[in-house]
């Protein structure tokens, strides 16, 4: 599986996932996530509408529009790390907010 579609990395990515559990922490295709992949808005992944209590329509708009803010940058940021050359400190893969967060 690339990173494109990883729930854990994208997870990881926008501060989701401690960074001290990412090496033992499951992975699944992003799809198999639909709360958190019904957030992304971008061109390479097929729009997911979800249903009940979890949707977006269900959720505080405000909340719902920074929810697919951040998701959406996170998803972009994985495309970012799988278009880079060589190897990868996997610390620089979160978003810069996120990594503030952890120094």
């Amino acid at each position: 599986m690339s990173i494109v579609d990883s729930d854990l990395y994208l997870r990881y990515v926008i501060g989701q996932l401690d960074p001290e559990k990412l090496h033992v922490s499951p992975e699944r295709h992003i799809r198999c996530n639909p709360i958190l992949a019904q957030c992304i808005r971008d061109a390479r992944i097929p729009p997911i509408e979800l249903e009940g209590p979890f949707a977006l329509s269900e959720l505080d708009p405000e909340h719902s529009k920074e929810m697919i803010d951040l998701v959406t940058r996170g998803y972009q940021r994985l495309w970012e790390i799988n278009s880079e050359e060589g190897d990868r400190d996997v610390t620089d893969y979160p978003l810069p907010e996120v990594r503030a967060r952890y120094q």
